[in-house]
């Protein structure tokens, strides 16, 4: 199920729309609709509650540390304005670096809209702070672009990391050069080789294939919704296309109404879906396999990899599970093409 906007009480269901909600105010990532209900969900709680409230103060106080440090002429102050796009190359920086990752790692571990966005503005904000991205949380964010309906932005997203950031010449500490300022690439274009290739991050490549599969389901959707126009009153077909496209990249690339234009993209989209399947399970044999049977793939932590190794499979299953999970018949496209694949 894909993640909502609206907040709603995990012990009722009790959405914002017709309930006033209380934030936990430890985590601030779940909503209440009274303290009863809080108290009851407390055991299932407390323990990813506690470890939020744990890695925020350790990154205040981090944080505090660094902007106290006496300003000398390698590390001038403000800190995070001076340095910022280079922190990782100031070594007093790196442990406050470490306690904002452990903090997106246990706000994950909440499914809930406010917990996933948290989560993307504190990697968005290392990015800007490391542009060289020294810890590699790149390869959380597409995922999460999508699991918070932004399937414009982590496109864009890989994009620039698959151009702008594999240019040899990219200055890194030049903080004139543009930096993820990719806006609005072409969804439904041929994927880059380089985003989907040998030596391409597997991370990604994922992420993409499914930002793909959902563009697929979407129009099939308005193909179909055209194509019952004639039986269905026009007022409940309008709605479904309205509901549809509004917000979602579709909205800008396809004609509502022409059937025929609608065909030509979901033939499209099936050829790159194709694709990406098999230069994803050329580029990691073990994930498309995992990914339809996780069992203990999915909580292994593995502390180093090996390019197409399992570990590296475990790590990027474990930064996009969630967001192929919450998108319904995304994993049973992956099984039916692993199917024909193995009829061939």
């Amino acid at each position: 199920m894909r993640l909502s906007r609206t907040p709603s009480c995990p012990s009722c269901n009790a959405s914002s729309q017709s309930t006033k909600l209380l934030r936990c105010q430890s985590c601030n990532a779940v909503y209440y609709c009274g303290r009863e209900h809080q108290l009851a969900d407390w055991e299932a709680h407390k323990g990813v509650c506690i470890a939020i409230k744990k890695a925020t103060k350790t990154l205040v106080r981090e944080e505090q540390r660094l902007r106290s440090l006496p300003a000398d002429m390698f590390m001038p102050q403000p800190i995070f304005e001076e340095h910022a796009g280079h922190f990782w190359g100031i070594h007093e920086t790196r442990p406050y670096m470490r306690a904002r990752y452990a903090l997106v790692e246990a706000l994950l571990k909440i499914k809930t809209y406010a917990a996933v966005k948290a989560a993307h503005e504190h990697l968005i904000e290392m990015l800007r702070l490391c542009r060289g991205d020294n810890m590699g949380v790149q390869d959380l964010v597409p995922a999460l672009f999508l699991r918070l309906g932004d399937d414009q932005g982590c496109y864009d997203f890989c994009v620039w990391w698959a151009t702008t950031g594999q240019e040899g010449g990219y200055d890194w500490g030049d903080m004139d050069l543009g930096y993820l300022d990719v806006k609005d690439a072409d969804v439904f274009e041929p994927v880059p080789k380089n985003m989907a290739g040998k030596y391409s991050d597997l991370s990604h490549a994922v992420a993409i294939t499914l930002l793909k599969i959902k563009l697929l389901m979407d129009v099939r959707t308005l193909r179909n919704s055209s194509m019952v126009g004639e039986k269905v009153p026009q007022e409940i077909i309008d709605g479904i296309r309205t509901q549809l496209v509004t917000g979602t990249v579709i909205a800008r690339h396809i004609n509502v109404t022409d059937i025929d234009s609608q065909n030509d993209r979901i033939k499209m989209l099936e050829g790159q879906i194709k694709d990406l399947y098999t230069a994803v399970d050329a580029r990691n044999k073990y994930f498309w396999p995992s990914l339809l049977k996780p069992g203990a793939d999915l909580t292994a932590r593995p502390q180093a990899f090996t390019h197409g190794d399992r570990s590296e499979m475990q790590i990027v299953l474990m930064y996009n599970y969630d967001a192929w999970f919450e998108t319904p018949g995304a994993i049973d496209m992956i099984r039916d093409l692993k199917l024909g694949s193995e009829k061939v």
